[in-house]
């Protein structure tokens, strides 16, 4: 199970449609470790400026792993998340998560090519 949805939630859902609000605070309380890597790399690039912010810490259990792949696997909460922060999103490998301004950049263009798929690769991070 991806997300902890609430009876109100589920019940917004079938009567129609979920505010990205509400979706978001249903992922930051579901998915605690992919929210704490998003939202501090969010706050990383707006005061530290630049063309991203990166994570390149391995997370530190499988469920944290699992956290991140869920959250950027999703269409929904990807795009809720990109919404909300005002960012575009990126992912490589199973943590390295980038966080753009929002909009098209070359540094986004570059960071998902094949090219920078395969330079990100390491042994370490085969089965992860």
């Amino acid at each position: 199970m991806s997300l902890d949805v609430s009876p109100e939630l589920l019940e917004t859902a079938r009567q129609g449609e979920v505010g990205d609000a509400e979706f978001v605070e249903c992922i930051r309380s579901s998915l605690p470790y992919a929210w704490e890597t998003i939202s501090g790399l969010v706050a990383r690039l707006q005061v530290d400026g630049g063309e991203f912010a990166d994570n390149l810490m391995p997370p530190p259990d499988e469920q944290a792993r699992g956290q991140l792949l869920r959250v950027l696997a999703s269409d929904a909460m990807r795009g809720s998340l990109e919404r909300y922060f005002g960012v575009r999103l990126a992912f490589q490998n199973c943590h390295r998560v980038a966080v753009f301004p929002s909009g098209d950049s070359a540094a986004y263009r570059e960071f998902v090519t094949v090219r920078e798929q395969i330079l990100n690769q390491s042994p370490e991070l085969r089965d992860c």
